[in-house]
């Protein structure tokens, strides 16, 4: 392989939130800020936040659950509410 053409693969604890579910993998994301979290074995690992995995996806829990992350229905209403058929 050549030198200096692929990206770093690290190890990377993935977090998701909204259920307290993490795991750590190796993967080429680089994580958004200098945020690290403790690991099993002790040591620090950088972090990357998700939205939806395995543990919170519907279709995997077989349970719905609705989530507004940031008032994104009140930011759609708001853009495309004047084209709304209640006129």
């Amino acid at each position: 392989m050549k030198d200096g053409i692929h990206p770093e693969y690290n190890e990377v604890i993935f977090f998701d939130a909204s259920v307290d579910f993490k795991f750590l993998t190796r993967s080429t994301l680089k994580a958004k800020g200098a945020e690290t979290m403790k690991w099993t074995d002790g040591k620090e690992y950088p972090v990357v936040r998700l939205d939806v995995s395995s543990e919170s996806h519907p279709f995997y829990t077989g349970k719905q659950k609705i989530v507004d992350t940031a008032g994104r229905i009140e930011k759609f209403r708001s853009k495309y509410g004047m084209y709304s058929s209640n006129k």
